[in-house]
């Protein structure tokens, strides 16, 4: 069990086993609505135009936020540590994949 330290609050946390091994993903999609963002987590077979959603999670906009600053942060710390994180100039995604972004 993790513990979430703030001084205002302990939240104890549970980690089931199942969901401490994680799920690996290459690609996420992400769509909105004015109150909240759906952020698939979605794994790409290698050589192939076919993926497969592997989580879907669902927050508000003000989590979202917290989100992004909260990445911004750790790959900050991550690139101190380990150097820049490089992106590929181009990402070819997959056949047919974004339509009907923005909207949840």
């Amino acid at each position: 069990m993790a513990k979430h330290q703030n001084p205002q609050m302990q939240l104890d946390i549970e980690l089931s086993d199942e969901i401490a091994e994680g799920s690996f993903s290459d690609l996420v999609s992400i769509a909105h609505s004015n109150s909240e963002f759906v952020l698939d987590f979605i794994r790409v077979l290698p050589g192939t135009s076919r993926g497969k959603v592997k989580a879907r999670i669902i927050i508000t906009p003000e989590h979202a936020k917290r989100l992004l600053d909260a990445l911004g942060e750790n790959i900050g710390k991550y690139e101190e540590s380990f150097g820049d994180i490089t992106t590929k100039a181009s990402f070819n995604l997959p056949m047919n994949f974004g339509k009907n972004m923005g909207n949840a």
